[in-house]
């Protein structure tokens, strides 16, 4: 086990992407500093402390993205902060308070904490793919985007795309801090997250598939990729020494009709919208993720894990 006798330090521990990163990381050995927002309730902390190894070398503290110093006791004595925390909403009533701030201001006071502690010697950002695409430049089935592209700030603001002007901004701020400041920063820029849960409830991806599933919601095309090959990136952008910059992170482009296809063979009973065959809106490249040693899930097998795990979660009661 890699990990035996390291100490690190997951922020946002209770999300759908951390979840999986706490459970890889303790299964390699590592004793984990994990922060949530609120450590009374289980929905929470429940699933976190059932994991393997968790009695033995899982620590939880309560920690606030937008309070200054609230990671420096938990990074302290961490060789490695995996930095998951972010507020993930598409629907806001005020930009800057609920997203943008949040985003940047915690990534940032993350970063600082991480800057006093000598211990820390790399820092893994969750970034997303939303800080890649969303820019003004010409788009279709033949383009191929890569870790090259980078979303326009005021692009995502004239089109109002909040969420995705946000994690732009937050992981625009960490490059720049940790230029500055000597921080060893690696970057995972996942698509569009599937796979099965741990935590008990709902994540944004899942009530978008469990809308989609229940004939009411509206799934865009997307770049996906699966949960675990998230958490096995993060980690592996930790270990690998020569690891650098940003990661790609996507399996395959995928168009409503294709997943609805799949769906449909899954689950013949659900009452499914139709769609016309259309094609992705552009494709993109994960051969750095791969030389990084990340196998991708076939979004076949992650879509039906997931839509298993939603139906053994109850969400369609």
């Amino acid at each position: 086990m890699s990990g035996a006798g390291k100490v690190v330090c997951v922020t946002g521990a209770s999300g759908y992407i951390a979840s999986w990163l706490v459970k890889l990381l303790l299964q390699r050995g590592y004793t984990v500093k994990a922060t949530v927002r609120n450590l009374s309730d289980p929905n929470k902390v429940a699933h976190l402390k059932e994991l393997e190894g968790a009695e033995e070398r899982l620590h939880l503290f309560e920690a606030n993205l937008i309070e200054d110093g609230s990671f420096d006791s938990v990074v302290r004595g961490c060789e490695g902060v995996f930095h998951t925390a972010s507020p993930v909403l598409f629907e806001v009533t005020d930009p800057q308070a609920q997203l943008i701030e949040p985003a940047v201001n915690g990534t940032l006071n993350v970063l600082i904490s991480c800057s006093k502690e000598p211990s820390v010697r790399r820092v893994v950002l969750t970034s997303s793919i939303a800080a890649v695409v969303f820019n003004p430049s010409p788009k279709g089935p033949d383009v191929i985007v890569d870790e090259t592209w980078f979303s326009d700030p005021v692009f995502c603001e004239e089109i109002k795309a909040w969420y995705y002007m946000a994690k732009t901004l937050a992981e625009e701020a960490a490059w720049k801090f940790s230029k500055e400041n000597g921080i060893d920063l690696v970057v995972m820029n996942p698509g569009f997250v599937t796979g099965p849960m741990l935590q008990p409830t709902p994540n944004c991806s899942t009530e978008i598939f469990l809308d989609f599933m229940k004939g009411k919601g509206v799934l865009p095309s997307y770049q996906i990729v699966d949960v675990r090959d998230v958490a096995q990136a993060h980690v592996s952008g930790f270990e690998n020494p020569s690891a650098h910059g940003r990661y790609l992170l996507t399996e395959r482009a995928v168009t409503r009709s294709h997943v609805l296809e799949i769906l449909q063979k899954l689950r013949p009973s659900l009452n499914l919208p139709k769609f016309p065959v259309g094609e992705p809106t552009h494709q993109a490249c994960n051969k750095r993720a791969q030389d990084l040693g990340v196998v991708f899930t076939p979004f076949e097998v992650s879509l039906k894990d997931m839509v298993e795990s939603i139906e053994e979660s109850i969400l369609l009661s």
